[in-house]
């Protein structure tokens, strides 16, 4: 039976989905980071590529499972990717999808580009994608099929960089080099310490644990401060905002979209956060230049946008009975979510 692959691999996790070729899903599965920069496995000294590609055999494999199907079935995969960044990551990942029989037309992306088929009008692909998580992804398609994505262009992140900024504010302001900020507390309650410092050594010192799993935690914090009117935490989100929008724009005018009506898709889970002041700075600077840009936000979650594409490459129209066809079986969405 012909199926199609519909992988999104991200630094915080890996979705993999099996549908057949009228849209229905019947198999999924997930893993850990495949980005081939940032897999990395300290204790065995594992490479980034090589965990990337455990953590996509762990999703593929389990949704080929529960579909009940084999590699040599699929017709057609889309993989979208954080770390398709330059042409010879494309072909290292076409490479281990082909090596590893992972359908008989296979299409790498970057992963900025699948929300950009998961919710625009009519299904269409076209126009600016940004996505806040984790990490940050900016990208675009244009009418005429040029895609262009920011990847190692772009000096703004996502969660991540957003509890650095915010830690930043808070080291600042302990030593009287900037204000004083209501994260202070928030960041000694979030590590248990009783001191800036004590996190600050916690943080740089030898043989530092990281904790970039409670970084994760501080974000939400910078978000509910800034939307109580802490100064610095507006600051810091306003700013990140605008350094968004303005990757955006930059995307909007490398596919000539920015003089023309567009489609700007937010996604990600940053920007689900319930302040809309990191979305409302960014909205602001993208109109600033691209007054007529319209915002929306996914009607799907990313690997549906990705599925889309691998039907398409099956060969298979999207339209309004396949996605009848398609709704009631995309998994619940604890599935989806981050911390699953």
């Amino acid at each position: 039976m012909p199926y199609v692959l519909a992988v999104d691999g991200g630094n915080t996790k890996t979705i993999a989905l099996v549908a057949t070729l009228d849209g229905v899903i019947c198999g999924s599965g997930r893993g850990g980071c495949s980005d081939i920069y940032n897999s990395f496995n300290a204790s065995n000294r594992q490479s980034g590529v090589e965990l990337a590609i455990q953590n996509l055999e762990q999703a593929i494999e389990s949704a080929l499972a529960a579909a009940g199907a084999t590699p040599q079935e699929l017709v057609a995969s889309v993989f979208n990717m954080a770390g398709a960044d330059w042409p010879e990551d494309y072909a290292l990942l076409q490479t281990i999808a082909q090596d590893h029989g992972w359908g008989h037309t296979i299409q790498i992306q970057n992963d900025a580009l699948g929300i950009l088929h998961s919710g625009s009008p009519a299904f269409a692909k076209t126009g600016v994608a940004v996505i806040c998580g984790t990490g940050a992804a900016v990208g675009a398609r244009g009418h005429d099929g040029h895609i262009w994505h920011a990847s190692f262009w772009q000096h703004v992140g996502g969660s991540i960089d957003l509890s650095q900024k915010a830690l930043h504010a808070v080291y600042q302001a302990e030593i009287g080099l900037a204000p004083s900020t209501s994260l202070t507390d928030l960041v000694l309650q979030l590590f248990q310490l009783t001191t800036v410092e004590d996190v600050l050594h916690l943080l740089t010192r030898r043989g530092s644990p990281g904790m970039t799993h409670v970084l994760a935690n501080l974000t939400p914090l910078l978000l509910d401060e800034a939307e109580q009117g802490d100064q610095v935490a507006q600051t810091i989100v306003q700013q990140h905002g605008q350094l968004l929008g303005d990757y955006a724009l930059v995307a909007a005018r490398k596919v000539h979209l920015l003089n023309t009506p567009f489609t700007l898709m937010l996604a990600g889970g940053v920007l689900r956060h319930p302040s809309s002041l990191l979305a409302d700075a960014l909205i602001e600077r993208v109109h600033q230049k691209a007054p007529e840009a319209t915002v929306k936000s996914p009607r799907f979650e990313p690997v549906i946008g990705v599925l889309f594409s691998a039907l398409e490459a099956a060969g298979i129209s999207i339209d309004a009975p396949l996605i009848q066809r398609l709704e009631p079986t995309i998994p619940a969405q604890p599935f989806f979510h981050t911390g699953r």
